[in-house]
């Protein structure tokens, strides 16, 4: 055998084993962030959500919400939710017009505040299993239509739609473990396909429905193996149309087709070295295609091109 064919060889087998899932020593173009409580620290940060001015916003477990640039310097303001003696807010998202989104998780409300971080808008606020009562808010999204989407769990294993004006249409879903059911709904995205994807936690796949919630697939089943998931718990897609899946319980990022093949995973070990994951309970792809992973149990946020 020539040693061009060996060559090609190895750089096939090396190409392989990394969008096979074994690519986990891939360096990150940037780290930053460290534990504490000072502007720009964080304490087990949560979630993350990049608005029209490209301001990289995250929330912690201390229930501060800190706006950032794409290379991880501090813009301010860092403000919080009006209460947080019951819990934290775990979920942020952008409206079609820029307002950022808070769920208020614990108070069952979604908050909504304007460029400058004023409140301008309230949803829910009430807990229960009715029209406009929520339980656990851990995601929303909103589609160019003004509808709202909110994912639930704890109180209610469910997706709510509601007006633009907080309204509410409909809800789907209920506890269990079948097609259309759900345990622990995380994260929310609209696709490309018009589609809303949600990231079932605990039954270890990503649902897909219409925004009027009919099932159209469902990707992914427990395990560690590339196409398997371990407790996703956050997802977005990419500018060319890729779905990454954050999985808290592999320690890793994982890319796939709108129709649910993997194109390869990153990350996957434990650790504290650039690179390694501890926890990763959030993502979001900014326009560049370059994925910022809220690496939790790190305190800090780590940006790779993948």
């Amino acid at each position: 055998m020539t040693p061009s064919r060996i060559s090609g060889l190895l750089f096939a087998v090396c190409l392989s084993a990394f969008l096979g899932g074994c690519g986990t020593s891939a360096k990150p173009e940037a780290v930053w962030g460290q534990r504490g409580v000072r502007d720009g620290d964080f304490v087990r940060p949560r979630a993350a959500v990049i608005d029209g001015q490209d301001r990289l916003w995250v929330v912690d477990f201390t229930a501060r919400v800190q706006a950032f640039d794409l290379d991880g310097q501090y813009l301010g303001p860092t403000f919080t939710t009006p209460d947080y003696r019951n819990g934290r807010p775990s979920g942020l998202g952008v409206t079609n017009d820029g307002r950022l989104m808070v769920c208020d998780s614990h108070y069952h409300t979604l908050r909504i505040y304007d460029t400058d971080s004023n409140e301008v808008q309230t949803i829910g606020g009430r807990s229960g299993n009715g029209p406009g009562e929520f339980g656990y808010l851990s995601d929303a999204v909103q589609d160019a239509d003004g509808f709202f989407y909110v994912s639930e769990f704890g109180i209610n294993e469910r997706i709510t739609k509601l007006k633009a004006d907080g309204s509410f249409v409909k809800s789907w879903g209920k506890p269990g473990i079948e097609p259309g059911e759900f345990n622990r709904p995380r994260a929310l995205a609209l696709g490309p396909d018009g589609n809303l994807y949600v990231a079932d936690g605990c039954n270890h796949r990503v649902q897909v429905f219409t925004r009027d919630g009919d099932l159209v697939r469902v990707i992914g089943r427990e395990g560690t193996e590339p196409g398997e998931l371990k407790y996703p718990y956050d997802l977005a897609f990419g500018p060319k149309k890729q779905l990454y899946v954050v999985e808290r319980g592999n320690h890793r990022v994982q890319r796939f087709t709108m129709d649910g093949v993997s194109e390869g995973v990153w990350g996957g070990k434990n650790g504290r070295l650039p690179g390694q994951l501890a926890d990763p309970w959030g993502l979001v792809v900014d326009k560049k295609g370059r994925v910022h992973v809220i690496d939790t149990e790190n305190h800090r946020v780590q940006r790779i091109k993948f």
